[in-house]
């Protein structure tokens, strides 16, 4: 027997002594220090902190102009002209001033067919706008492209409008559309650096 305080040096000894090592390692290896986790974690949610905010104003965008969408066909077998002045009153406006006038002519032109393309083209329209909402939500990289894209469009219409007349209303649509589209801008091009990165050098 060996005495107790002396080194192990049976064959016994020396399996148990060496099962433990390696149970050491492999408990090492499968349980990383904190700071080693952190570090290799991708971040890639903090610089997509302000897609949701985006996706909801989306959202609200395409519901506004699916409500718009029915409401015109409320005006379907009507005499047009005397329901959008109906409506102007009922609002509170007076028919005959600048923006109303617009509103009850644009209408009184308007048959059963146009507003049935035009109930359409907003239906088609607000369903852009809810899957580019979903999209941005659940951060898709194709949603990011879409209104990086559709936002893209819509500066030149808006500088042309400012450059006819300033209003802080149209200021205030340029700028918040100029903010979003380089943010998707800034989000696409730091995704395709990290996949760059990530893929590591071309082979020679």
């Amino acid at each position: 027997m060996t005495p107790a305080g002396t080194n192990c040096t049976s064959a016994a000894c020396r399996w148990i002594e060496s099962k433990g090592s390696a149970v050491a390692k492999v408990a090492a290896f499968s349980f990383p220090p904190p700071q080693t986790q952190l570090r290799s974690s991708p971040v890639p949610t903090i610089a997509h902190r302000a897609l949701r905010p985006i996706a909801v104003f989306e959202a609200c965008k395409g519901a506004i102009i699916l409500i718009a969408g029915f409401g015109l066909l409320s005006f379907l077998d009507r005499d047009n002209e005397v329901f959008a002045e109906r409506i102007i009153r009922a609002l509170h406006l007076n028919p005959a001033s600048h923006y109303p006038q617009i509103f009850i002519v644009a209408m009184a032109r308007l048959d059963d067919s146009h507003l049935w393309v035009l109930a359409g083209l907003a239906a088609l329209y607000a369903l852009v706008r809810f899957a580019e909402a979903y999209g941005l939500w659940f951060e898709r990289r194709w949603a990011e492209w879409l209104a990086a894209l559709s936002g893209g469009i819509y500066v030149p219409v808006e500088i042309y409008e400012l450059v006819h007349r300033v209003t802080w209303l149209r200021v205030s649509a340029l700028v918040i559309n100029l903010v979003v589209v380089a943010y998707m801008v800034w989000l696409l091009t730091e995704s395709r650096r990290r996949h760059a990165a990530a893929a590591g050098p071309p082979l020679a």
